[in-house]
C-alpha cells in the first residue's frame, strides 16, 4: 500500500472521529492525529465543523496546533512556543518530517548546514541517521545523502497542505502545462496530417509512373512486329529470316 492511499484511510479515521467529538475533547484526537507515524496532511481534520469552531474559545489552541502541523515547521513552532502546548516526543518528530518536506517543495538540493539549522540537529551523523531512519524509511522523501558536497539530493518529496496563496500558483502552472500540452498534440496532428498527405501523394505519384510503364509498353508492341523475307542461299533455295519493322 503506498503512501498515499494509506494516508486517506488514517484521515477518514480521524475525520470521523473529529465529527463525533467537541470541544476539550477534541484536544487527544489533535495530539494523537499529529502523532501518528504515517500521517502527513491535516487540512480534511482542519475542515470539519466542529474542528472550526474551536477558534475563538478557551481550547482553540488545539485549533492552533492543527495548522501548525498542516502548514508549519519546527522554525514556526519555536517561534510560538510560548502560547502552544508543549509537544511529546511523537509530535516533535512528526514536525521535522513536515519540516523536509517543506524544505523539499522549493530546492531539490538540501545543504546539511541548513537542515542541521531548521531540523536543531548538531552534527552530520544525527542529520543522515534522521533522513534515512524517518524520512526515507518512512516513505516521505527520496534522495541521496552526497557527504562529499555535504549535502541532501532530493528526488521525490511526499506533498504537503496547500498554504493560503499556494493554490492559486498551483492552478496557474497547470494551466500553462495544459496549454503546452494542447500546443503538443495541435502540433502531432497537423504532422500526422502532413504525414498522410505525403503518403497518399507518394502512392498517386506511384500509380502514375506505374500506368506510364504500362503505355511505354502497350506503345511498343504496336509500333514493332515481325516481318518474314526470302532470301537465296549459296546452294540457289530460299531460306526466310525474321526482321523487326516499324
Amino acid at each position: 500500500m503506498d503512501i498515499e492511499q494509506k494516508q486517506e484511510e488514517i484521515i477518514d479515521h480521524f475525520v470521523k472521529q473529529a465529527s463525533s467529538l467537541e470541544g476539550s475533547a477534541l484536544g487527544s484526537l489533535v495530539v494523537e492525529a499529529t502523532s501518528h507515524p504515517s500521517l502527513f496532511a491535516f487540512s480534511e481534520i482542519l475542515a470539519v465543523p466542529n474542528v472550526l469552531q474551536l477558534e475563538g474559545t478557551e481550547t482553540s489552541v488545539n485549533l492552533d496546533v492543527l495548522r501548525l502541523f498542516s502548514q508549519g515547521t519546527w522554525s514556526d513552532y519555536k517561534r510560538d512556543a510560548s502560547r502552544l502546548p508543549q509537544l511529546v516526543p511523537d509530535q516533535v518528530l512528526k514536525l521535522k518530517q513536515l519540516t523536509v518536506l517543506t524544505l523539499a517543495e522549493t530546492n531539490k538540493v538540501l545543504p546539511y548546514d541548513q537542515l542541521m539549522q531548521e531540523l536543531d540537529v548538531i552534527n552530520v551523523r544525527e542529520l543522515e541517521d534522521f533522513l534515512i531512519n524517518e524520512c526515507m524509511y518512512a516513505g516521505i522523501v527520496r534522495g541521496k545523502l552526497d557527504q562529499l558536497r555535504k549535502c541532501f539530493e532530493v528526488q521525490f518529496a511526499a506533498g504537503r497542505d496547500p498554504r493560503p496563496g499556494q493554490l492559486g500558483s498551483m492552478i496557474h502552472t497547470l494551466s500553462n502545462w495544459l496549454d503546452t500540452s494542447n500546443n503538443l498534440l495541435i502540433s502531432i496532428q497537423e504532422k500526422m496530417k502532413w504525414a498522410d498527405t505525403m503518403t497518399e501523394l507518394a502512392k498517386e505519384h506511384k500509380k502514375e509512373v506505374e500506368d506510364r510503364v504500362e503505355e511505354v509498353k502497350k506503345s511498343s508492341s504496336h509500333k514493332f512486329h515481325t516481318v518474314t523475307r526470302p532470301t537465296l542461299t549459296s546452294g540457289g533455295t530460299r531460306r526466310f529470316t525474321p526482321n523487326l519493322v516499324e
